[in-house]
């Protein structure tokens, strides 16, 4: 049956305005003034109609974890991101054994499979393996290994083209060549786990590294004389910036100075959440790894290292409000339209637009989230 969100003020072209959309056939068919026998209406008076989020890196939530999770717990976690916005997302699976990994990818095809009632499972994101161990962060040194086309290759194989995201080390032996291999398989590579100086940096952006994995964080810092990975990021006026936006992987400050240095069109929010997310404070796991979680934040037992985060992509919506001033129109291409164009879905998501899958939130005056909408169907939040 056709859907007919009336009277929302409804985002297009970076600004709200009050308009009807006409959802049919999980595409959205018709914006502005609506007039459709028979169709279902949902009054939206009060409500911001906005393209549904995209999380280009998450590892988990709700108590699932995606590099044990069994595909019917992906679904779980569909369900979970919906409730917050979330509409597409592409599964983290955090550097592990050759075999684990494979069966990631498998239970990622038994998902695709089925039917589904939430987010949607876009592809796969690798963090890994081709990392340095200097900076690996949450990273399981033993499987971090020198770049490996024919190992990606059989990955990309395994996953019948759907790993759509691979995080690599600027400074890792090979790099540059599997960063141009992985282009030509439809993957997009983003630099990160890396002490790599700014000359190495600058050679795997022109090699096609088109982002950076949670900027500022397990990477080189800036400095005067070295700008280094990260000063060549803030710099190079093409590539995505990563950034966790919940008060402790960054500074308000500095989430402050990328947004300025990037501009709203080269800045993506991501959650890099764990099965904690959503969750009280207790231990968890991260792949390989146990994990402690108090107050919110996530650490390695054993290191204190920090692991991920127990963020969700509206917190992190209004979080970057709260720490730049930016009005909502200006914050949500962070999380709609730079990742839908970074994984070149832009002609599918991200966008309202007539012909476009119908992937939306509708949120309050606070930003809040109050319904979402995959491939025109409403998501259930709860057990019904």
């Amino acid at each position: 049956m056709a859907v007919v969100i009336a009277g929302g003020m409804v985002y297009r072209d970076h600004t709200f305005c009050r308009e009807d959309l006409l959802i049919e056939g999980g595409r959205i068919r018709q914006i502005g003034t609506v007039r459709q026998e028979g169709a279902q209406v949902y009054p939206a008076d009060g409500l911001f109609v906005a393209p549904g989020f995209l999380d280009v890196h998450t590892h988990g939530a709700a108590g699932v974890d995606l590099n044990e999770a069994r595909a019917e717990e992906l679904e779980k976690l569909c369900r979970f991101f919906a409730a917050h916005g979330t509409t597409g997302f592409l599964g983290s699976i955090l550097t592990d054994r050759f075999s684990q990994t494979m069966r990631c990818i498998g239970e990622y095809r038994r998902w695709k499979e089925g039917e589904h009632r939430g987010a949607c499972l876009e592809g796969l994101h690798l963090e890994g393996p081709f990392l340095s161990p200097a900076y690996k962060g949450a990273m399981p040194e033993q499987f971090l290994q020198k770049g490996n086309i024919g190992l990606l290759r059989r990955y990309q194989e395994a996953a019948d083209g759907a790993i759509r995201y691979l995080t690599v080390s600027p400074e890792v032996e090979g790099i540059g060549e599997l960063i141009r291999e992985a282009s030509r398989m439809g993957i997009r590579v983003s630099v990160g786990h890396s002490g790599a100086d700014y000359k190495t940096t600058r050679a795997a952006i022109a090699c096609g590294a088109a982002a950076a994995t949670h900027t500022g964080n397990a990477m080189r810092p800036l400095d005067r004389h070295e700008p280094g990975i990260f000063g060549a990021v803030l710099e190079d006026e093409g590539i995505y910036a990563e950034m966790i936006c919940d008060g402790k992987h960054l500074h308000p400050g500095i989430v402050r100075l990328i947004t300025r240095l990037k501009g709203t069109d080269r800045i993506l929010l991501v959650t890099d959440s764990i099965m904690a997310a959503g969750m009280p404070d207790g231990d968890y796991r991260l792949g390989v790894h146990e994990v402690t979680v108090k107050q919110g934040d996530a650490r390695l037992k054993h290191t204190g290292v920090r692991a991920g985060s127990t963020l969700t992509m509206d917190r992190a919506f209004r979080n970057l409000m709260a720490f730049t001033g930016l009005k909502p129109a200006q914050a949500l291409p962070a999380l709609t339209e730079n990742p839908a164009r970074l994984l070149g879905l832009w002609d599918q998501v991200g966008f309202l637009e007539e012909g476009k899958r119908a992937n939306l939130v509708l949120l309050d005056g606070r930003m809040r989230v109050r319904r979402t909408m995959v491939d025109g169907v409403w998501c259930t939040f709860g057990d019904d």
